[in-house]
């Protein structure tokens, strides 16, 4: 399983016109389970993804189309982990191992 952290990498004003689009996207890999979770940092600078286990290239590839990152107005940073304890109700997270 992976963290992904997203860094806005231009000002706001430089990211905010890619919003929907990347909300589209992001909406779209949930509905694949590419993605898990998501959502944005507290402080305007970024969001984090949660990701199933999959070959770190193809996490790669995926979040290459970020359109963040196709316009160029952020970068992202993986983690990979491996969840060993859950709150009850989340126990299917960890097959991911």
């Amino acid at each position: 399983m992976f963290v992904v952290t997203v860094t806005y990498t231009a000002p706001l004003e430089d990211v905010e016109p890619w919003r929907p689009d990347h909300g589209d996207w992001l909406k779209e890999q949930i509905s694949r389970q590419t993605l898990l979770v998501a959502g944005r940092q507290k402080s305007p600078t970024g969001g984090v993804y949660l990701a199933p286990q999959m070959p770190v290239e193809d996490l790669g590839r995926l979040l290459a189309t970020d359109p963040y990152v196709v316009n160029g107005v952020a970068d992202h940073t993986v983690i990979e982990f491996t969840p060993h304890l859950v709150v009850p109700g989340l126990e299917p997270l960890t097959a991911y191992e």
